[in-house]
């Protein structure tokens, strides 16, 4: 691989996972090692009939509900 390439590459690389590379500069400085995926609690107001439909198929399929909400939130997001 070129040189040229490969820092192209690396460039890539970073700016793909500036959070990481952010956390492990923070590091350097202060010898603590952040989270890098922080949760957030939030409240929604939904049609109550959906939500138990929703929950009894999480439990059935062995889903996290607030993982599975996550995924269709990305999935929403980059038909942007």
């Amino acid at each position: 691989m070129k040189k040229e390439n490969f820092l192209d590459e690396c460039k890539k690389l970073i700016f793909k996972n500036i959070e990481l590379f952010q956390a492990l500069e923070n590091y350097d400085q202060t010898h603590k090692l952040r989270k890098l995926g922080y949760r957030e609690r939030i409240n929604l107001t939904i049609d109550s009939r959906l939500l138990k439909e929703f929950r009894t198929y999480c439990k059935e399929h062995n889903y996290n509900m607030s993982r599975l909400i996550e995924e269709y939130i990305k999935q929403e997001l980059k038909k942007q």
